[in-house]
């Protein structure tokens, strides 16, 4: 193979882009949380955390139970208030905005516990998002449709939601949160409660996501195996503060990482 170092600019460039982790420049249409800091009755939940997911990248959020990952998606998408810090998509400055209107903007998320619409079917509740964004009901109805069908679930599509499986539900979460045609993508541990199968499906489906749909994608997950496989960077809180950013072997073999999992070795976080 012929070495780096004989490359040209644009050759070596796509060398590069080849490799498994590449770390990338924050892009202009970037979601980023600028030195955002969250206190709950005088606890730091975050402590001036700073963090950007670029479109079409895939970005892991991990840290002990606690460290605030799930605290930092609810500061990105206004269910918390921020005591520091702001919070930006592209040119658009979210700080301090509802979450309705973080969610028209293009940004959506899940939930650690599947937060679905149990008396509606499951068509409907991927019918109800894209209504949301100001889709009409033969347009939601067509984009419900192509996503049950993406996620194989047309056969389930006039069941009641509460009545499905776990996985089941987790699939109809996804769905409904991609029928708002979000920019970025927030998943909250959505594979929390599966078997090594269905977390080995899930992995595939969502690094199909980003390409597939036009979107940047953050993941909490306590899979290691699923978020060093998956993520093209990885971002590692402790106590609300970032004690690691990067690719992933590097995060993955960082001192201050394993000492914050307990005294894991880096085969764990493997």
């Amino acid at each position: 193979m012929e070495s780096a170092g004989t490359l040209d600019v644009p050759a070596l460039f796509l060398f590069r882009c080849r490799l498994k982790n590449v770390t990338k420049a924050i892009s202009p249409e970037a979601l980023q949380a600028h030195d955002v800091s969250v206190v709950f009755s005088g606890l730091r939940a975050l402590d001036h955390v700073s963090l950007y997911v670029n479109p079409g990248e895939i970005l892991g959020l991990i840290g002990p139970n606690g460290s605030g990952k799930t605290t930092l998606i609810n500061a990105l998408t206004g269910q918390v208030h921020l005591a520091g810090g702001r919070v930006v998509a592209g040119t658009e400055d979210l700080t301090g905005c509802p979450p309705r209107v973080i969610a028209r903007s293009g940004i959506a998320r899940s939930f650690q516990i599947v937060r679905l619409f149990n008396a509606m079917t499951v068509a409907e509740n991927v019918e109800t998002a894209a209504l949301a964004q100001g889709e009409n009901r033969r347009q939601a109805k067509e984009r419900a449709q192509g996503l049950l069908a993406e996620y194989s679930l047309s056969g389930q599509a006039g069941e009641i939601a509460g009545n499905l499986n776990y996985g089941d539900k987790r699939r109809v979460e996804i769905a409904r949160a991609l029928a708002a045609r979000p920019r970025y993508l927030l998943l909250d541990e959505p594979a929390a409660g599966m078997n090594e199968s269905e977390s080995g499906d899930l992995l595939k489906l969502l690094a199909a996501l980003p390409q597939k749909h036009d979107l940047g994608l953050l993941i909490i997950d306590h899979d290691m195996s699923l978020i060093m496989r998956l993520c093209h960077r990885v971002h590692v809180l402790s106590s609300g503060r970032t004690i690691a950013s990067g690719e992933v072997e590097a995060v993955r073999n960082d001192p201050a990482v394993i000492e914050a999992y307990l005294g894991s070795s880096p085969e764990e976080l493997s």
